[in-house]
């Protein structure tokens, strides 16, 4: 049996691992609050956490959100298992979607926040992690997939 949406399932494993990872790196390395300066005044790894969603959306919002992760992440699942044969761009947004819910969702379940570490500060953004990292490329993957869908001026209908 061939693996139906294999790319799909490639993406979420490898954004739900680097996720993981990184965070289980994070709370071992450093104390709540504790920045480590990369490049000092443009990029830090700085721990907090965040009830809310990504780049600190609807904070305290965490019971929400839990099942919103675990709502989304069903449906993709059901999607790639399901649905027809994605495209590439398809299946490498809706996996790397599926794998930052499914990192962000566990926090959410397992700790009631998320570990949150990218500190760029040379724009002044809030702090976030490589799970919000992997939905945000995940979205433009589909916009991308969205594009080469949408047909073009030149052809006329007869």
């Amino acid at each position: 049996m061939r693996l139906k949406n294999r790319l799909f399932w490639i993406a979420a494993f490898i954004a739900f691992f680097l996720d993981q990872i990184t965070k289980y790196w994070v709370v071992q390395t450093l104390n709540l609050g504790q920045t480590l300066a990369l490049l000092p005044g443009i990029f830090h790894i700085t721990y907090v956490t965040n009830t809310g969603a990504a780049f600190s959306l609807l904070s305290g919002k965490v019971e929400w959100l839990r099942w919103l992760s675990l709502g989304v992440s069903l449906v993709l699942i059901a999607l790639a298992c399901f649905g027809p044969v994605l495209n590439r761009w398809d299946q490498l947004g809706y996996g790397l979607i599926l794998g930052g819910a499914i990192g962000n969702g566990i926090d959410r379940f397992a700790l009631g926040y998320v570990v949150d570490f990218l500190d760029f500060r040379l724009i002044n953004f809030a702090v976030f992690n490589i799970a919000d990292s992997f939905i945000s490329i995940g979205i433009i993957c589909l916009l991308i997939a969205s594009l080469q869908k949408t047909p073009t001026s030149n052809h006329r209908s007869r």
